[in-house]
C-alpha cells in the first residue's frame, strides 16, 4: 500500500470523515490489483469475475466505514469481506438450483461462482468456520492466500509472522481442509 494510505487510515481512525472518502478509491485500486494478481497466478482470464468481486467487496467496505487500524487490519477485512462476497454469491446460486426463491442472480455473478462450484464453495465455507475454532490463523492464512490471493510472504507480513510459519500454517490448513471436505 502506499504511505498515504497509511496515513489516511490513521486521519479516519482519529475522527476526520474526509480521510476515508480519500482513501476509498485507493483502498479500491489496491483490492483490484490483489484480485487481478490473483487471477493471473491461478492462469484464469475471467476478468468478470474480478470485477465483480472487488466491485463488490468495495462497496460493503465503503458502505461500513470501517475504521482500519493499520494495513494488517485493511487485508484481514478485505479477506473476510472477499469471502462473504463469494459465498454469498454461491448460496444464491444454489437457492436457485434448487428452485428456492433467491434473487436472480446475473451472468457477471455466475461468472464470479460458476452454478457448478457453488456448492464447492459452500462446503469449503463451513470447512474454514470449523478450521478458525480449531486455529484461527491458519483460517486467516486461507483466507488471505486463497480470498485475497497473498503471496506467502505477503500473507507473513499481513499476520506479522514469518513466511515460515505462513508454508506450515497453510500445509496444515489445506490438509485439514481436504480432509473435512471429503467427508
Amino acid at each position: 500500500m502506499p504511505p498515504n494510505v497509511t496515513l489516511l487510515l490513521e486521519r479516519a481512525r482519529n475522527g476526520d470523515p474526509g480521510a476515508l472518502d480519500r482513501l476509498v478509491p485507493l483502498v479500491y485500486d489496491e483490492l483490484r490489483a490483489l484480485a487481478h494478481s490473483q487471477r493471473r497466478h491461478r492462469g484464469a482470464d475471467e476478468t468478470l469475475n474480478t470485477t465483480a468481486l472487488v466491485h463488490e467487496a468495495y462497496e460493503r467496505m465503503a458502505g461500513a466505514r470501517t475504521p482500519f487500524a493499520d494495513r494488517q487490519h485493511f487485508f484481514r477485512v478485505a479477506a473476510r469481506v472477499m469471502r462473504s462476497v463469494v459465498v454469498d454469491r454461491a448460496r444464491a446460486q444454489s437457492a436457485q438450483k434448487r428452485g428456492g426463491k433467491g434473487r436472480p442472480v446475473s451472468l457477471d455473478e455466475e461468472r464470479l461462482v460458476p452454478p457448478e462450484r457453488a456448492e464447492e464453495v459452500l462446503a469449503l465455507d463451513e470447512a474454514l468456520d470449523r478450521l478458525a475454532e480449531l486455529s484461527e490463523r491458519q483460517s486467516e492464512v486461507v483466507q488471505l492466500r486463497y480470498f485475497v490471493g497473498l503471496t506467502i510472504h505477503e500473507t507473513a507480513e499481513v499476520l506479522d509472522v514469518s513466511p515460515a510459519t505462513v508454508k506450515r500454517e497453510w500445509t496444515v490448513a489445506r490438509a485439514w481442509l481436504h480432509g473435512a471436505l471429503a467427508e
